[in-house]
């Protein structure tokens, strides 16, 4: 995979600590690469939903917000990423102490990146992968104001 621009791992802890609602729910940064971002989530009662499992929503923004740290990392200076498509599969239901996310670019592009997120749920020791999901990110000139 070609690195375009290596973004610093300051950029992209500030990416993840700078989104009030990622940051709300706990998600932390552990590993980056080029093309590649994996997160972890303690899991806490406030992640569940109404069957004390995690809520969707929990899986879905972490995989998503992990897919936009995968593709920042091939990304030129002067450029952000926003979410332009994202699809997830829920494949089982998600009890544990913890998420584990690790999302890879598939396809990296000029305008447009695909990423895939894996996320996996540990439950005494064991993971399972409990969701996947594919994101379609864009990659967006920042044009200075003035």
């Amino acid at each position: 995979m070609t690195r375009l621009h290596e973004l610093p791992r300051e950029e992209l802890e500030r990416i993840f600590n700078a989104a009030p609602f990622v940051a709300s729910l706990g998600i932390r940064l552990v590993t980056v690469g080029p093309g590649i971002c994996e997160t972890e989530l303690d899991v806490e009662p406030r992640h569940f939903q109404q069957d004390g499992f995690v809520h969707a929503g929990v899986q879905a923004t972490m995989a998503d917000h992990t897919a936009g740290g995968a593709a920042a990392t091939l990304i030129e200076p002067g450029q952000i990423v926003l979410t332009a498509e994202f699809k997830i599969n829920l494949l089982r239901a998600a009890k544990g102490e913890r998420l584990r996310c690790r999302s890879e670019v598939l396809k990296p592009g000029a305008q447009l990146t695909v990423v895939e997120s894996e996320v996996l749920c540990e439950d005494a020791g064991t993971e399972k992968l409990v969701s996947k999901a594919t994101a379609s990110i864009a990659v967006v000139e920042v044009r200075p104001r003035g």
